[in-house]
């Protein structure tokens, strides 16, 4: 990840250590229920900070015996560890404070202006960190060509995706907080103030959950984009030597890498030294037009009628799922994936 990221991801740690001990004090004086969700919430979030952090510097090591592809899923799973706090400490506590709060009819008539104190540093320091984080995406979605949100759903990044979840889901966090304290004020029942906390904990519930499913995807070996397994089979299939190409699978190792294993039925004509020159010319060129694409292994096998007829399948699902996209995104995702 880029130094930009790096700093990213620190400016996000430090406004939820900054908030975190704000709501905290101000929660533990005032007994608002959403107001120690949301101190909940920003110590979930100051913990899943550390563990990008942790992510990134690990996922830098460079290839070794006992890991021959590279430490890029890393990332991968010190992203799901923070997909998963995200659930115990932010939603399970946010929601399990807004229901005891509705069952003791806790109430609370003083301490409003600390609250608000408090919501409005938080506001600030939250807007700041998101601010940053989406600067960040749109230069990114930019430079691939893709629209701000497609580009946060497909990409295999999951420090960008849990970075901009998390900051939105703060901002909105403290907007739930500030209308059900005013309510609460305005009526005397803690009810809302209780409906607010448990709003914030659904919020971080499906955040977490979706970060969590895909980054599990990725953790066990998700494939690589559509897009990019249609082009990688056309280059491959374009090739001279290639008569065709009965099984190619892809995994996506980290990020900006993917390795690629197909088996292709050469052209029984060519040599020893033919095919290696033919393997050597398909995989530069597959890395040249495909930069993510780090590992090729081609296992030369005769293609039975069975083979094909599966290939054959395979490719209709992958050009169903291309085909899902409109004429321009296809293009612009093409155009992602080449720029590396």
């Amino acid at each position: 990840m880029s130094d930009q990221s790096k700093a990213t991801v620190g400016v996000a740690l430090a406004a939820n250590v900054g908030v975190g001990l704000a709501k905290l004090v101000g929660g533990a004086i005032t007994l608002s229920p959403s107001l120690l969700a949301e101190a909940a919430h920003s110590v979930a979030d100051t913990l899943n900070e550390i563990f990008l952090l942790a992510s990134l510097k690990k996922a830098e090591r460079p290839a070794d015996r006992s890991h021959p592809f590279g430490y890029g899923k890393e990332r991968f799973f010190w992203s799901l560890l923070a997909a998963v706090g995200i659930f115990l400490s932010g939603a399970g506590f946010s929601i399990l404070e807004g229901v005891y709060t509705l069952i003791t009819k806790q109430r609370e008539e003083t301490g409003y202006a600390i609250v608000y104190v408090v919501l409005a540093i938080s506001f600030v320091l939250e807007g700041a960190s998101l601010r940053t984080a989406l600067r960040q995406v749109r230069q990114e979605a930019a430079e691939a060509s893709r629209p701000l949100l497609t580009f946060v759903r497909r990409s295999p990044d999951p420090t960008v995706k849990t970075v901009a979840s998390e900051d939105s889901v703060a901002v909105i966090g403290v907007v739930f907080a500030f209308v059900g304290t005013l309510l609460h004020q305005l009526t005397g029942s803690a009810a809302y103030d209780a409906g607010a906390s448990i709003a914030i904990g659904l919020l971080l519930g499906y955040v977490a959950f979706a970060l969590g499913r895909d980054t599990k995807d990725l953790l066990i070996g998700e494939s690589a984009d559509p897009v990019l397994r249609l082009e990688a089979y056309r280059i491959i299939e374009a090739d001279p030597g290639i008569v065709g190409v009965s099984d190619m699978l892809t995994m996506q190792l980290g990020p900006d890498s993917v390795l690629l294993a197909a088996h292709v039925d050469v052209d029984d004509r060519l040599n020893g030294g033919e095919v290696e020159q033919m393997a050597d010319r398909i995989e530069s060129e597959l890395q040249r037009r495909l930069p993510t694409v780090r590992h090729v292994f081609l296992d030369p096998a005769d293609i039975t009628d069975e083979a094909a007829e599966l290939q054959a399948g395979r490719l209709r699902v992958t050009e169903e799922e291309v085909a899902g996209l409109d004429g321009q995104q296809r293009v612009d995702d093409l155009n992602a994936i080449t720029s590396g």
